[in-house]
């Protein structure tokens, strides 16, 4: 194949990339742009092995296999509660790699690069680096190897800037003068340390904003590798990749009421539990299933917020079973979706398209919020930060100014969950106290199985 070919291949790639990203901005259309994505990588890399640099196709061939082998099983073993912590490795396979390629590139041709050149690769390099060990810290809070909590110590901010500030220095210096294969490494030493110093200071409610900075760094560095190979599809693709993930991360800060410097300099947090005043004290409302049954039987609307303890149960096809019966029932079924419930962007409607729960249920936080005094039940379903009432006027809680459901505003509130621990910021929820709210004590698959069980027998 001929580069030219080669070329308009990459185009068709990047073209099917950018209908790909329109199509995952609608759950109606999310299936069809992942698929164009897809085509678009296919036909990638296809057109790239008929590149006339490759020399041998012994080691293409061996990753093939391997990655196979990887990942396949890890697309359809791995359950959607862990599919957070398989994206943050991702991102460090994927910045592990373009680390490696500039690192190749570099002692291949030590002393004979552009200074263009050389400033891509010590780009690439920089940002790979801070990917592959960030995105490792990240996975280690995710999957409780490592303190969900903040890890903290005095002058960190200091440090990180020195470190970054001495990165951005020899990379200077390799561009003027790159015939130092010492102050390459250590350009790719501090890389990794910086990654590792930049995430164990944020706490884990930050992590869906933390993945989609990850995200960014990552296709930034995917661009950069682009410009070092003087390969069009890998600039156009990271670019995509690198300001998408921005942009989200951007979204994800608002919808947290966060800023960038927040996250990255903070600790969700960080000033320890703020529990409720008196919470000790307040009591509490059980309630039975078949008590929670009669209630929901009488309901004209119901609103059904998941949360990360959905996940955890697996409980979204149970609960995509209870609002069928509700609706059969004639009960108006919504779900109200929070922007940074679960432990990723979008997590929760992943997780109910995979339970077939119908689009046009799935109702954005800001959109529901309004008619919430008109509700007759919301059920929150292992969702604890995102509801939690301490965010609109306890300013001394961390969470304070984050934008939340208002399910305290329904008629009558059924919460669904194991105890009465708190939720990943650390802090004790007010809703569970308010004497609308009702408590229901029990894993959310088993108790959803119950609530199905007796209305069906009623």
């Amino acid at each position: 194949m001929s580069l030219e070919w080669i070329n308009l291949s990459y185009l068709a790639s990047a073209i099917l990339f950018i209908l790909g990203l329109i199509g995952l901005g609608h759950p109606d259309s999310a299936r069809r742009g992942s698929t164009l994505a897809a085509a678009g990588m296919l036909v990638a890399v296809v057109a790239t092995l008929f590149h006339h640099e490759i020399i041998t196709y012994q080691w293409i061939i061996i990753g093939l296999i391997v990655g196979t082998f990887i990942g396949i099983p890890m697309g359809l073993w791995i359950p959607m509660t862990k599919m957070p912590e398989r994206i943050a490795l991702s991102h460090s396979f994927g910045g592990l790699a373009v680390a490696i390629v500039g690192w190749v590139k570099f002692f291949e041709h030590i002393g004979h690069l552009p200074r263009f050149s050389m400033g891509a690769i010590g780009f690439e390099i920089l940002f790979g680096t801070i990917t592959f060990t960030g995105s490792l810290m990240a996975f280690g809070k995710l999957q409780g190897v490592l303190p969900g909590k903040p890890i903290l110590f005095r002058g960190r901010n200091i440090l990180n800037g020195i470190i970054f500030i001495s990165a951005l220095t020899i990379l200077l210096s390799l561009i003027l003068n790159q015939e130092n294969p010492l102050l390459f490494n250590i350009l790719v030493s501090l890389g990794l340390i910086l990654g590792v110093l930049i995430v164990l200071p944020i706490g884990g409610a930050d992590m869906p904003v933390v993945i989609c900075l990850l995200n960014s760094y990552a296709g930034l560095a995917a661009s950069a590798t682009g410009f070092a190979l003087e390969n069009n599809v890998l600039i156009i693709c990271g670019a995509l990749d690198g300001g998408s993930g921005f942009i989200l991360a951007m979204l994800m800060s608002k919808a947290m009421n966060r800023s960038f410097s927040n996250v990255l300099f903070g600790g969700f947090g960080s000033e320890g539990s703020v529990a409720v005043k008196g919470s000790a004290t307040k009591p509490i409302f059980e309630l039975s299933v078949s008590e929670a049954v009669e209630i929901l039987k009488a309901a004209n609307s119901v609103v059904i917020v998941p949360g990360y303890g959905l996940a955890v149960a697996q409980a979204q096809h149970v609960v995509r079973e209870l609002a069928d019966l509700l609706a059969e029932n004639g009960s108006d079924v919504k779900y109200a979706i929070h922007p940074v419930a679960g432990r990723m962007p979008g997590h929760m409607n992943v997780l109910l398209a995979e339970a077939n729960v119908p689009y046009e249920q799935l109702v954005e936080m800001d959109e529901i919020n309004p008619s919430m005094e008109t509700v007759d039940v919301c059920m929150v379903i292992g969702a604890n930060d995102v509801v939690n009432p301490a965010a609109r006027h306890n300013k001394n809680s961390p969470i304070y100014g984050m934008p939340i459901i208002n399910a305290d505003k329904a008629k009558t509130v059924f919460v669904l969950k194991r105890s009465m621990a708190t939720g990943f910021a650390g802090i004790e929820n007010e809703l569970f106290h308010y004497e609308n709210t009702r408590m229901v004590f029990g894993d959310a698959k088993s108790t959803l199985q119950g609530l199905v069980a007796e209305f069906k027998r009623n």
